[in-house]
């Protein structure tokens, strides 16, 4: 299959590639600078700003992903969250319109487009899958409309896939490295009460993810990428630091990180999300690492060499 990506120099976003290559699909990636991309892939490289994906240069496609958005790390002020908007609902909505103007006979038959597991809000001990009503806040309420956007390319014929994200586990991007390294140093602790519910997956589970997405012929509306035994941040905390084989016993109470960093301590640290990946087991799924002391095996003995 030809398959186009945006966000093509991201973290997961090189994962995809790398492994949609190697199943023998050709990639075309739709970036602003080609640094980082993998050797013999083909790159359009854009002129436009990212806040005009419908000038995404027209060719025949059988499947476009759309992971491309401004980060959520940061403080939440009110500019950081109009970038953060704009980046993923705006974005999408201009690139679906984009879509509308190519000829019928190039456009991409599939659209996966990126979400995330925020989608559900903070909601305790509840088990979600993906019939699982929306939550509150900012960043379930970005994730509807988002997912709404990207649903518009339905007009056009095309299956659309969103992606519930969850944590992505990888040595080469994400929170995993700064975990690490904090870790490392012995200043590791629990977030709050640790009771929350934290979706993850390594990447390696996501990129494959992804790419069954696109080869699944049947498959359309939400999808959570994230593995099968999700943990509560005092599980994960207490694992990395076993896995480390340092102490975390420096506790960040909920008060202090809300007064620090505002509405991203309370929607990304503090919420709760217990997300079961039922559509992927449905598809027949086996995840590599469905478990954290598997992926954290993988991930930390490769940065040793093992």
């Amino acid at each position: 299959m030809k398959i186009g990506i945006t966000g093509a120099t991201g973290f997961i976003g090189r994962h995809v590639m790398y492994h949609a290559q190697g199943l023998g699909h050709e990639m075309i990636a739709y970036t602003r600078r080609q640094y980082g991309l993998p050797v013999l892939l083909a790159a359009e490289t854009l002129t436009q700003p990212a806040t005009a994906p419908h000038n995404l240069p027209e060719t025949r496609l059988d499947a476009l992903v759309h992971l491309a958005g401004e980060t959520l790390m940061g403080f939440w002020t009110r500019s950081k969250r109009e970038r953060i908007y704009q980046s993923r609902v705006d974005f999408t909505r201009q690139l679906v319109r984009g879509l509308a103007a190519w000829r019928p006979e190039n456009r991409p038959r599939i659209l996966i487009c990126a979400s995330g597991a925020g989608f559900y809000g903070d909601r305790a001990g509840e088990l979600l899958d993906e019939n699982s009503p929306p939550g509150t806040g900012f960043l379930a309420e970005l994730c509807v409309e988002w997912e709404k956007a990207a649903q518009e390319a339905a007009s056009l014929g095309i299956r659309v896939v969103n992606l519930r994200t969850g944590m992505v586990l990888g040595n080469d991007g994400g929170a995993f490295p700064l975990l690490c390294r904090v870790f490392g140093l012995g200043l590791g602790g629990r977030l709050g009460n640790g009771r929350q519910w934290t979706p993850w997956i390594h990447v390696a589970d996501a990129a494959a993810l992804v790419v069954r997405a696109v080869e699944a012929g049947n498959l359309h509306g939400p999808l959570n990428v994230c593995a099968p035994q999700p943990v509560t941040n005092a599980e994960f905390t207490r694992m990395l630091a076993t896995a480390l084989r340092r102490p975390a016993i420096f506790h960040a109470p909920a008060l202090v990180l809300r007064l620090l960093l505002r509405g991203m301590a309370e929607e990304m640290l503090l919420s709760s999300q217990r997300v079961n990946p039922r559509v992927a087991a449905e598809l027949g799924y086996h995840f590599s690492h469905p478990s954290l002391s598997s992926a954290l095996g993988a991930l930390l003995g490769a940065q040793s060499g093992t």
